[in-house]
């Protein structure tokens, strides 16, 4: 479903009408396009500590012009506070920051551009992880970098976004696959968000196809998010193997059809699912997506005992239980990566969701605890937790309540299924074997839980 306010807002007669009564102005979202070629498309600023060097030299990977700014150890042109061209992307390398005195340079060094961002630009601010710094000063400057990011995100405007990356030391060489997300329309509806990078030895071989010679499963595939996330995958070069229940089971052929895709008509729920999965994946699968997932809303006081049990059950229990027995019958391959659709609700919580958002932070605790075990096969988990997405069943929610979710996050606006498949493609990178056991929001920094 379309959001008309967007369009509205956006017109000549719209920006007069807002401007004059005060109301939200969302921006139209710049998404990532086929044929696009680099990340970055205008000017991406450096600046900051020695990382700043390592992002300058990937060079033409991120985008055709690179510039520092306030940093007189990097081999670039200067950008020039008020000369320069307008900013489309910005990372600011903020992990030499070792007391709260130079703090003081977050302020020196974005309150000049915040002026001169472009529409939909990206910043990124890296960090060292503050439980590794051994200094105590220094682990605190580290830890106020999550409170700057957070409150810069929602400073923002314009449709612009801000996320933090503490990257450990080692994981250097992982910074490329996770700036092509964070700085390119592919993360349009990510902002506020603080992630961890470990040290991974996994690279992509080739970005315009990081999937390539990847088999996916996608679960719930047959329409909505899961075909949007198979989609994703297709075009990134995974092999496909769609699963979604025998009553979707035409939906499903005709996204196959069109995907070049294998199906698999199963309800995840039965008893012996997990035996059928495995005997249906003899090849195994490199990346495992649990997308399927009901909602039974109800009061806690009116709550049936079928409600409560079906939702934990397709949500929760479904996905672990899958999960542990493709583990244990070796059908996760080396460097299998395992993403987990949670919901912004088992973050902040929901009325009249208890069940369900029971079973989505459910889903977060699962990555976080599965975690350990993956990384002895060189796997990963992550969650991927998304905000107020336009769906067929957020078309159907009462118009007040649609327009509320709407605009309850920095970016004034629902995000679309394309943006929870980005996100979820770009954790099944290879690469992205610097990140598991961690959730990442994908709500617009959703004022829900933020």
């Amino acid at each position: 479903m379309s959001d008309r306010y967007i369009g509205f807002a956006n017109s000549a007669l719209g920006r007069r009408v807002v401007d004059a009564l005060g109301l939200p102005q969302p921006a139209s979202l710049e998404r990532w396009q086929a044929g696009r070629m680099r990340p970055v498309e205008g000017a991406l600023i450096l600046g900051g500590g020695p990382l700043a060097q390592q992002v300058l030299s990937l060079g033409k990977s991120l985008g055709d012009e690179l510039y520092g700014y306030e940093s007189a150890d990097l081999q670039a042109p200067a950008w020039v506070a008020g000369l320069g061209k307008k900013v489309k992307a910005v990372v600011f390398d903020a992990s030499h920051l070792s007391d709260s005195d130079q703090l003081r340079q977050l302020r020196e060094f974005f309150q000049p551009l915040m002026r001169s961002l472009a529409p939909s630009a990206h910043v990124v601010i890296l960090g060292r992880p503050p439980e590794e710094v051994g200094e105590l000063s220094a682990s605190i400057a580290q830890r106020a970098l999550e409170g700057f990011s957070r409150s810069l995100a929602k400073e923002l405007r314009n449709g612009a976004t801000a996320q933090l990356l503490y990257v450990s030391p080692g994981a250097e060489a992982q910074l490329e696959g996770a700036l092509r997300f964070f700085l390119s329309p592919k993360s349009a509806f990510v902002s506020g968000q603080v992630l961890r990078l470990k040290a991974c030895d996994a690279q992509v071989g080739d970005w315009s196809r990081p999937l390539a010679g990847r088999r996916a499963l996608v679960t719930g595939a047959a329409r909505g998010i899961g075909a949007s996330i198979a989609e994703t995958l297709a075009r990134d070069g995974a092999e496909l193997v769609l699963l979604d229940v025998p009553a979707a089971q035409k939906d499903l052929d005709a996204l196959a059809a069109r995907l070049g895709a294998r199906t698999l008509a199963l309800d995840i729920c039965t008893d012996d699912a997990a035996a059928q999965l495995i005997d249906a994946l003899p090849e195994g699968v490199d990346i495992l997506v649990h997308n399927a997932g009901i909602t039974r809303d109800k009061t806690l006081a009116n709550m049936t005992p079928d409600y409560w049990d079906s939702v934990l059950a397709v949500n929760l229990k479904a996905p672990q239980r899958l999960t542990q027995a493709l583990l244990d019958a070796g059908r996760l391959g080396s460097a299998a990566r395992v993403v987990l659709l949670a919901s912004v609700s088992g973050i902040a919580g929901n009325r009249g969701q208890t069940n369900y958002a029971a079973s989505k932070a459910g889903l977060i605790g699962l990555a976080q605890a599965m975690a350990p075990q993956l990384a002895a096969h060189g796997a990963t988990i992550n969650a991927v937790a998304p905000g107020f997405i336009e769906t067929h069943m957020t078309a159907a929610m009462p118009m007040g309540l649609r327009e509320a979710g709407r605009r309850l996050s920095s970016l004034g606006q629902g995000g679309r299924p394309q943006d929870v498949a980005e996100a979820v493609a770009w954790l099944g990178q290879a690469g992205s074997g610097a990140i598991t056991g961690q959730a990442l929001r994908v709500c617009g920094q959703a004022l829900m839980g933020a």
